[in-house]
């Protein structure tokens, strides 16, 4: 018997998510942030030709089974990088990325097969800049890439994993359905940007452990469309790891606001204990709003967060019923 599986990461850069020098040709138009994948992946080549996301890593295995042993076994996939794309002026140019080889390991043991598999690469385009550690500068622009793991078992079961990865950008995991399972919950743009050279990667000698976060829900995702597409710039909030956002009880003046996680992971604290913990795409601290102004729970950043908030009368208070119903459930 055949059993395959397969696990994806589709890799973009989100909204807001360059920092420094680098962010200008952002913010001028030359540069461009990306739109969200979609929630599902059913066609990577598709995707791939009509260029909408900047990486893909795209993993598959195989096992033959016979009598409740593994006889066989094999490692498919690839990686596949898109176009870096400037507006200069009234043109656009597209300048080929680099792509990194692709590398494939293979662990077996009885009863089960671990496929693990590294893609990414870089920007066509140079970017001089000091960085840490030797040689102390690099022209070339810094690599980007996720390592993903996949384990096969004999009894038909498989399990993904996001392994490692860059820290910027954000990267998504499909599971072997093609639906989105996971994400990267944290965006360290200046450690990418200094330390993401050869010798500091998957490709040298190291790779960098993920933050995953879960997946928000469509309504939030609709939300998220919605708070970020306003007329005015909405100016993001940073918190370093351990402030506080909200503070549960309280009802002061700016306890009506809504939060869109943009970066990093927060914890959800009621009464001193940790009930769980939100990450990109969520909407927080919609309950004081829908109750009586009071915050139902302290909401404290786990990692380095960035979070933008918005006067919670100006969204749909039926949508953020909803929010909350689901978290609700959830928490249970």
């Amino acid at each position: 018997m055949r059993i395959e599986s397969s696990v994806t990461s589709i890799s973009w850069i989100p909204s807001e998510a360059v920092e420094g020098l680098p962010k200008l040709p952002f913010t001028v138009g030359v540069a461009h942030y990306d739109a969200p994948p979609p929630d599902r992946v059913d066609h990577i080549d598709t995707m791939h030709r009509a260029d909408l996301f900047r990486e893909a890593n795209e993993l598959k295995g195989w096992i033959e089974v016979e009598d409740g042993k593994i006889v066989d076994y094999g490692h498919t996939g690839g990686g596949r990088i898109g176009l870096t794309r400037l507006k200069l002026g009234p043109k656009e140019v597209a300048v080929p990325a680099v792509a990194m080889p692709t590398l494939q390991n293979t662990e077996v043991a009885d009863g089960w097969v671990r496929f693990t598999q590294t893609a990414g690469g870089r920007t066509g385009m140079p970017a001089p800049r000091g960085v840490r550690g030797k040689p102390y500068f690099q022209i070339n622009s810094a690599i980007a890439w996720t390592t993903l793991a996949l384990t096969i078992y004999a009894d038909g079961r498989s399990e993904h994993e996001l392994a490692g990865a860059s820290t910027f950008p954000r990267h998504w995991i499909y599971d072997k359905d093609g639906a989105l399972a996971q994400k990267s919950g944290a965006i360290d743009f200046d450690k990418w940007y200094r330390e993401a050279h050869k010798q500091n990667t998957p490709w040298g000698n190291e790779d960098s452990p993920a933050v995953v976060t879960a997946v928000e829900t469509a309504l939030e995702r609709e939300l998220s469309l919605e708070i970020m597409g306003g007329d005015g710039k909405r100016r993001p909030q940073s918190l370093a790891p351990g402030d506080i956002l909200v503070e549960q009880g309280d009802s002061s003046e700016g306890s009506n606001l809504v939060y869109l996680v943009l970066d990093g992971v927060l914890e959800v604290v009621v009464d001193g204990e940790v009930v769980g913990e939100l990450g990109p795409g969520a909407i927080v601290g919609e309950r004081a709003q829908l109750g009586d102004g009071a915050r139902t729970a302290t909401l404290r950043a786990k990692t380095a967060v960035k979070v933008v908030g918005v006067p919670g009368e100006e969204l749909q208070r039926e949508a953020l019923e909803q929010v909350a119903a689901g978290r609700k459930g959830d928490e249970s």
